[in-house]
Order: C-alpha cells, then sequence, then structure tokens
C-alpha cells in the first residue's frame, strides 16, 4: 500500500480523540518519524498548544519567534536541522481557516523528498479535525491557554472559523479579548454564486450579551437558509429580538451580500460597525444609510443599498472596541489611527490582518486588557476566478 493511502486511511479510521495517536503510529511505520506533535492554535493567536493528554500540562509554543510559529504565519512548511533528524513544521489548515502546526521529527535522509507527502497529510488531518470535533473536546481543549468564561464559550461556538479562502476571496477574523469575549461576532456562509457576511456589535454584557447576539445569529441563519433576500433577513431577525426583548436590548449589525461573478454587494446597515476599504494605497470609509439595530422597535422595514468592489480591493470592518478605544491619555484609536494600521498591514494575508491590527490596538491602549469587547474582519476581493 502507498505510504499516504496509509497515513490518510489511518486517519480516517481512527477514533475522533486518537487522531494524533493514530497519524504517529502511521508515520513512525511508514517514514521513520522519531515524534509527531499537533500543536493548535489557542484562541487568542498568541501560542500553539500541544493536542495531549493533559492539555492543562502540556507546554505551549509561542507564535512569535518561534519556528513552528513561522510556519503557521507563513503558511509554509520549514524544516529545521537537528543533528541528523529533520524537524518539519506543517501548516494544519483548511480552506483557509488555520488551525495549527503539525511537528514531525524523522531522519534528515530522505526528508527533503517526502516532503511533499507530509504536507498533503497535514492537510488531511485538518479536514479530520474539523469533522472530530463534533464528537470529542479533546481539540477544542487545545486551543485554551486559560479557562473561556461561559459568554465567550458560547460566542466561539456561534463562528464558522476564524478564515475562509476561496478563489474570489480570503477571509480572516478575530475576537478580543478572545477568552472573555460577550457580545460581538461574526458569521459567514458561501454558495456557488454568494457570499453573505454579518459582522455583529453586541450590546450589553456577559452572558445576557452572548444571549442577545445567539438569538440574532441564529434568527439570520434561519432566514437565510430559508433563501430570502438579505432585506427580509433583517427583518425577521428583527422581529424575533422585539419578541423576546420587546426593545430593552438590540442588536447592531452590518449585513453584505456579495454577487461572486460580478462583484455587486447588497449592504443592510442595521447600527453597524465601521468598514474602511484599502483600493490601491488609499485607505477610506465607506459609510451606509444607518438604520435602525435588529429588534429596537416592532416591525422595523429594512433596505438595502449597493456597493461595488473591484479584484484587489481589501474591506476591513471593525465594531466599536476597536475605534472607540481611548489611550491612557485620553486620545481615541479613530478611524485615523485604524487607516494607518491598514495601510501598515497591506502586504499580509487577510487571515493575518485581524490578529495584526488588534497587537496596534492593544499598543494604544497601553495595556492588553480590553474594557470591551473588539472585532476586526478583514476581507480581501479577488473577483470572479480568482481575477485571472
Amino acid at each position: 500500500m502507498n505510504r499516504f493511502v496509509a497515513a490518510e486511511r489511518a486517519l480516517r479510521n481512527a477514533s475522533p480523540h486518537r487522531l494524533v495517536d493514530a497519524l504517529r503510529e502511521v508515520l513512525r511505520s511508514q517514514y521513520a518519524a522519531e515524534s509527531v506533535e499537533l500543536l493548535m492554535a489557542d484562541y487568542g493567536l498568541t501560542v500553539l498548544q500541544p493536542v495531549s493528554a493533559r492539555p492543562d500540562i502540556s507546554e505551549p509554543v509561542s507564535m512569535h519567534g518561534s519556528t513552528a510559529g513561522r510556519a503557521f504565519g507563513a503558511q509554509d512548511p520549514i524544516i529545521e536541522e537537528i543533528g541528523d533528524l529533520s524537524r518539519v513544521h506543517l501548516p494544519v489548515t483548511v480552506r483557509g481557516d488555520r488551525l495549527g502546526v503539525l511537528r514531525v521529527t524523522l531522519p534528515s535522509e530522505g526528508s527533503a523528498e517526502v516532503l511533499p507527502e507530509l504536507v498533503e497529510i497535514a492537510e488531511v488531518l485538518g479536514h479530520e479535525v474539523i469533522v472530530a470535533d463534533r464528537d470529542t473536546d479533546v481539540y477544542l481543549q487545545a486551543r485554551r491557554r486559560d479557562r473561556l468564561t461561559l459568554a465567550a464559550e458560547m460566542q466561539w461556538q456561534l463562528l464558522p472559523g476564524r478564515a475562509c479562502a476561496r478563489r474570489e476571496y480570503a477571509l480572516g477574523a478575530q475576537l478580543e479579548p478572545a477568552y472573555a469575549i460577550f457580545g460581538d461576532n461574526f458569521d459567514w456562509s458561501a454558495g456557488s454564486d454568494r457570499l453573505m457576511l454579518y459582522i455583529t456589535n453586541g450590546m450589553g454584557e456577559g452572558i445576557e450579551a452572548s444571549l442577545l447576539t445567539d438569538l440574532g445569529i441564529n434568527a439570520l441563519r434561519n432566514a437565510r437558509r430559508a433563501g430570502i433576500s438579505i432585506e427580509d433577513q433583517a427583518a425577521l431577525a428583527d422581529q424575533a429580538i422585539y419578541a423576546h426583548y420587546r426593545g430593552a436590548s438590540y442588536l447592531s449589525v452590518l449585513l453584505l451580500d456579495f454577487e461572486l461573478s460580478t462583484g455587486r454587494v447588497k449592504v443592510v446597515d442595521a447600527g453597524s460597525p465601521q468598514m474602511l476599504r484599502l483600493r490601491g494605497r488609499t485607505v477610506e470609509p465607506v459609510d451606509f444609510e444607518a438604520q435602525l439595530p435588529l429588534g429596537m422597535f416592532e416591525e422595523t422595514d429594512y433596505v438595502s443599498q449597493e456597493l461595488h468592489v473591484e479584484p484587489g480591493d481589501r474591506l476591513v470592518f471593525a465594531s466599536d472596541g476597536v475605534y472607540g478605544v481611548a489611550a491612557p491619555g485620553g486620545e481615541k484609536y479613530g478611524e485615523k489611527a485604524l487607516a494607518k494600521a491598514i495601510a501598515s498591514t497591506r502586504l499580509l494575508p487577510a487571515a493575518e490582518v485581524p490578529r495584526a491590527v488588534l497587537r496596534e490596538l492593544s499598543s494604544h491602549r497601553g495595556g492588553p486588557d480590553p474594557e470591551d469587547d473588539a472585532i476586526v474582519v478583514c476581507l480581501d476581493w479577488f473577483g470572479p476566478l480568482g481575477g485571472s
């Protein structure tokens, strides 16, 4: 049997919690591997956590300054030579969503020849981890550097992923504080001809904010999956939230519906987060006609506006927890600083931009602990057929 096929079959037949053990066994027998480790990116994207039976005592690997961190950031395999051994760091990524790094130590002789196969094995492992998450907590636990609050647990479980890529676009997003987020959220769904994207700026704090956002996101999904227009999605979610809260709580959401073949976008701005566009080297805000947040009043009607994106455009969305943050001296981060951060990160891929912008925000704030939720979403638009 081909050894790659053997590795693939071992992963597909393994129990959900034993993916790494099964892979370790087959890589030892087929590739003479000395050691095999899966490192998962933590919720804050600061460390890579080993998947083990005791995640609470496993030693994390820093994203910054480590070989594994460089492989994760560059999304390219990196080989470290250690005497007569090679330690190979392989990105584990599924459709643009960066999960972690597979670290394999094997004899140096022949390591370059087997590298393409190991890259494919890491890709198969990523897909199997996504499937296994339905049946085990092993990989979710490995992502935790600290304990999540209950509100944060609810928010992360709502997310579609942290990044997504296909030929027409690439998406990346991040929430802060990762382990104590409560109201802000994002959601997306792609079909053969459209991409729908929602950015939510939640109201309130703690568990109440999470419950509100949970209701709003699921109401939007329910409407979207019924195949109705983005305007009616907003109207039905508005009714669901108002029916429960009677106007005492409401949800600010920016809804976007991208037509993949043309770059035409329908937008409903329901008290939204801000959106900035990088076109060429120019960063500018894109303003929409603000409408009422979802659930503020009974039976609100929503109207969409149109936008056109061009190949090469980068759209960045941020909640008020980003542009409203004050420095120790009282100066707000603001649109100008956000535009500067977008310009300075223009060479980074979309999946890396949110983390980079939030790092700059932390420097402005003068401390690591934000007082409010912050969300950054980045969309790179390549256009039909990837701009080709």
